[in-house]
């Protein structure tokens, strides 16, 4: 495990005086590794674009990423080593709440600004004064699914959801909104890290739903609704944005037919908002060769966000300062993209929209 970490300490290189040291803890490798590189990736696009224009006017952006494989012991290792020995500005982009929560203590104590974490759990945002969001919350997703379904007649809902804090909470939250339909769901809980059995596709069959309602990664997701397809059952299903869109419809393929997301920005192919199209250029520029993810252009995005703040810090980057600027720095569009930080609200994101999966991959509004 050390010497893992000390070959991606020595493959991201040391850094010069005047690098503003941004830094990581995702899973480059093992579970949910696809998302966290697009995490990665999407940041490193659009610093390279202000890398490329000359930088900041206190220097140039540099991202040091640690891979923690999805396993919340490694990412709390990886935090301590980004803050104490690289003496980062700021944390981003940790993939989920769950591996967000380790690095909490280290963060709080070190006054470090810990920005854009890839969730929409409350229990994130609850932390400490340190935690600044650009997305909607998993209960605004949930609002939106669900009336979207509500209003269209179909309340008989099931909810495949982790058996942990968040994923009871997402299906509480269900069941909140439901109540104005005068309909409870039904609960189909599974262990994270765990495959999908066919007692869980029993529990799904036997609730003989309208809407099955995911709130999962990606990979649960797909084998529970490949399974459903090949049982032909024929339920509408739609996913929160935590599955991570671009991966899951990957993940189905010619499964993906009829599948629905909420995502918390724009599609990659909504070149008309102006923050999308300066993203997707951002990114084949990085040279990237795949089309950009949902994910890949909300870490884009977020980096965009941050940056702003490092402008309007002054001088010296610290994270005193970055954590000062940010708290004020109010409504700011990012191009289409409204985020609105205040110095007692750091979560300042808003927007949901709902997109349907395409076997080729695609995510379209």
């Amino acid at each position: 495990m050390r010497k893992l970490a000390c070959m991606l300490l020595a493959a991201a290189g040391p850094a010069l005086a005047q690098d503003i040291v941004v830094g990581q803890s995702t899973p480059l490798t093992g579970g949910n590794a696809e998302l966290g590189n697009d995490i990665r990736n999407g940041a490193l696009a659009y610093f390279k674009k202000i890398n490329d224009a000359g930088g900041l006017p206190q220097g140039k952006l540099k991202l040091v990423t640690l891979d923690d494989r999805n396993e919340t012991k490694l990412s709390a290792e990886n935090t301590g080593k980004l803050i104490n020995e690289l003496n980062v500005v700021a944390l981003f982009g940790y993939a989920s709440s769950t591996l967000s929560v380790p690095a909490m203590p280290a963060v709080a104590e070190h006054r470090v600004p810990f920005f854009a974490p890839f969730t929409g759990a409350d229990t994130i945002r609850k932390q400490n004064d340190f935690v600044y969001t650009v997305r909607a919350t998993y209960a605004d997703e949930i609002v939106k699914i669900i009336n979207f379904w509500g209003n269209l007649g179909s309340t008989q809902v099931t909810v495949l959801h982790y058996d942990d804090t968040v994923g009871k909470q997402n299906f509480e939250t269900v069941a909140t909104v439901l109540k104005k339909f005068d309909r409870q769901p039904v609960s189909v809980a599974i262990k994270r890290n765990a495959d999908i059995t066919e007692a869980n596709v029993a529990e799904v069959v036997a609730s003989n739903p309208n809407v099955l309602v995911v709130t999962t990664l990606y990979a649960p997701a797909a084998q529970m609704i490949k399974k459903l397809r090949a049982a032909n059952r024929a339920t509408m299903v739609t996913s929160l944005s935590f599955a991570g869109a671009s991966q899951l419809a990957k993940a189905l393929g010619k499964d993906a037919t009829g599948v629905s997301v909420a995502i918390t920005v724009p599609t990659p192919r909504s070149n008309g908002v102006p923050v999308v199209k300066e993203c997707n250029e951002a990114w084949k520029t990085s040279g990237q060769q795949e089309a950009m993810s949902v994910t890949a252009l909300e870490s884009c995005i977020a980096a965009k966000v941050l940056v702003e703040g490092m402008k309007r810090a002054g001088r010296e980057i610290t994270r005193a300062s970055l954590h000062k600027s940010l708290s004020a720095l109010g409504r700011f569009d990012a191009g289409g993209y409204v985020v609105d930080f205040k110095p007692n609200f750091r979560h300042g994101g808003s927007y949901v929209g709902m997109a349907l999966l395409k076997p080729n991959g695609e995510v379209r509004d």
